[in-house]
């Protein structure tokens, strides 16, 4: 294996890994209500949860590194860090709105609609947390191959 897929596997598995811990235990339980509130209130819990988010996926790609001797080039790895940050803001601005449709409705939560998956989101009230959560990775790893 080379090098360079060393580090893409490595990095995805340390943001992926991140990524549970930064949604579910260090998010806080009052951003994790509000950040899908409409205005400012719900866009500050967000900015937060995930500045956080962030904080945690950099820290363990900074624990990869030391660890495994795999170096990432900081702007490489500040670069795949802006994506992840910047989509998972996108969908957690989504967060209790899946079922939606319309001119209001959340930027991903509309994507969702027009891929497709209308009836599926409005029918379950589970399949919301499930895009959410494939947005999420799909974007993980094309965050880490920037990383790489």
């Amino acid at each position: 294996m080379t090098t360079k897929a060393l580090r893409l596997t490595a990095a995805y598995a340390a943001l992926t890994a991140a990524h549970e811990v930064a949604d579910y235990w260090a998010q806080r339980d009052t951003d994790a209500v509000a950040k899908g509130r409409p205005g400012r209130e719900g866009a500050a819990a967000c900015a937060r949860h995930v500045a956080g988010y962030t904080a945690v996926q950099a820290a363990a790609l900074a624990a990869v590194s030391a660890h495994t001797g795999l170096r990432y080039s900081w702007r490489r790895a500040a670069a795949g860090l802006t994506v992840s940050a910047l989509t998972h803001y996108l969908a957690d601005r989504s967060a209790g709105h899946w079922a939606e449709d319309g001119p209001d409705a959340p930027a991903v939560a509309r994507l969702a609609h027009r891929a497709g998956k209308t009836q599926w989101l409005t029918r379950d009230p589970g399949a919301g947390p499930l895009m959410d959560q494939a947005w999420h990775k799909g974007w993980i790893l094309i965050a880490a191959a920037i990383t790489a």
